[in-house]
């Protein structure tokens, strides 16, 4: 499979080679009782399919949701690394020009880039890394002005952490925000660029 064109199907896991295909199922039921045969799953499947987008999904999730936010975040950058390719991005997303990603509703490899920057800047902000979750969601901002992962949620996540949260006014009495507006809420005032 081409992935630049099938980028598509591959998220959804198409395109696997049928070993590969096993081993993440494989993965998925071994996940709850026997985590290390599901991460040795997963390693066979990302030795059979590496780079593969439903692989570097299934890898990440591993990760994630066992709470290991410094191996995920590692997936996250392999990934953000794939999506860039088919994108015909820089594959350093630091290097990403800081205009808006075009069919960020229903493109599948532009959805993709975008959830994993957003992961990205989440787990380095868990990781206590700021500068490197700040400059992220910079970026994503500039990708995604409006808004279409709710990125903005963690911007004001890391401004509230940032300079507390009583010293923000109360959000639970402001109007529900979308897209611009809710990045600039997040964002109080430019406390981001802080």
């Amino acid at each position: 499979m081409a992935l630049a064109d099938d980028f598509d199907d591959a998220v959804i896991g198409r395109g696997l080679p049928p070993k590969a295909e096993a081993a993440l199922a494989e993965a998925g039921a071994r996940r709850a009782n026997d985590p290390p045969g599901a991460m040795a799953a997963l390693m066979r499947a990302q030795a059979l399919a590496p780079g593969h987008p439903a692989v570097l999904i299934a890898l990440y999730r591993h990760h994630f949701f066992g709470h290991r936010h410094a191996p995920a975040r590692d997936i996250a950058r392999r990934g953000l690394v794939v999506a860039a390719q088919a994108l015909d991005l820089p594959v350093a997303w630091r290097d990403v020009p800081r205009r808006a990603l075009p069919n960020a509703r229903t493109d599948a490899r532009t959805r993709f880039y975008l959830f994993l920057l957003k992961g990205y800047a989440y787990l380095s902000l868990r990781l206590g890394d700021d500068t490197e979750a700040r400059d992220a969601l910079s970026l994503l901002a500039a990708l995604d002005p409006d808004d279409r992962v709710g990125g903005s949620v963690i911007e004001a996540v890391r401004v509230r952490a940032l300079v507390g949260a009583e010293d923000l006014e109360d959000t639970r009495a402001l109007p529900f925000a979308t897209g611009a507006a809710a990045w600039a809420r997040a964002r109080r005032g430019g406390l981001a660029e802080a």
